[in-house]
């Protein structure tokens, strides 16, 4: 068997209808709002998964998928372990780009712009919403770091369990948000023989500018 035969047969013709540019909302914003909620009611799995690719200070790039918890006119919100790989990453070359692959809509957004981390307030107000499971869990992980097997990690969980018994569970202060607050989006959507539909927002000011991109 040849794999890049394999491959090869893997390809997909897209054919959704053009995107013009006169269907499209003046706010960016507005715009990953109305294909968000459609890509939402369409049945796919976590249509707030996105892949966030970051940095370290040398310059070398990771990319891993984490969930969209929240999203306004400021930004792009998630949550993590700030002493995670990513967490680092982002301490010392605060950007990132964003992207959410929703490839059963032949349809996809990237997202890129500076990074900041949110305030303690709005972190704990999140934290005190998450199930009880998922708040022992953030204590529970160092996260990115190296152990040396899942009974250690069920261990620690016993731990925190017996810990937290009998009280309320405190957020981590090694454990918070980031907004990714956007300088770019692009919108892009499948058309036949990959004559795709790209358009980019580009914040300029305290106004986005829009134009289509060759695919």
């Amino acid at each position: 068997m040849n794999p890049a035969q394999d491959l090869k047969d893997l390809r997909v013709d897209y054919g959704r209808e053009p995107l013009e540019e006169t269907g499209l909302a003046t706010d960016p914003i507005a715009q990953f709002r109305l294909w968000f909620d459609e890509a939402a009611a369409s049945g796919i799995p976590e249509p707030n998964a996105m892949s966030l690719a970051t940095t370290d200070d040398a310059g070398h790039p990771s990319c891993r998928t984490v969930l969209l918890k929240d999203l306004d006119e400021r930004g792009f919100v998630f949550f993590t372990n700030y002493t995670s790989r990513k967490g680092r990453q982002l301490a010392t070359t605060p950007r990132a780009a964003i992207l959410f692959p929703w490839i059963a809509l032949q349809r996809q957004v990237e997202v890129t712009g500076r990074v900041e981390k949110l305030a303690d307030a709005e972190s704990t107000a999140y934290f005190d919403s998450r199930p009880r499971g998922s708040r022992i869990g953030a204590w529970v992980s160092n996260q990115s770091t190296e152990i040396p097997s899942r009974q250690f990690l069920l261990e620690r969980n016993d731990a925190f369990e017996k810990r937290f018994a009998a009280g309320p569970i405190p957020r981590p202060d090694f454990w918070g948000g980031f907004r990714v607050i956007p300088e770019t989006i692009e919108f892009w959507q499948g058309g036949h023989d990959r004559l795709h539909d790209r358009f980019r927002y580009t914040k300029t000011g305290d106004s986005w500018i829009r134009a289509r991109l060759s695919p």
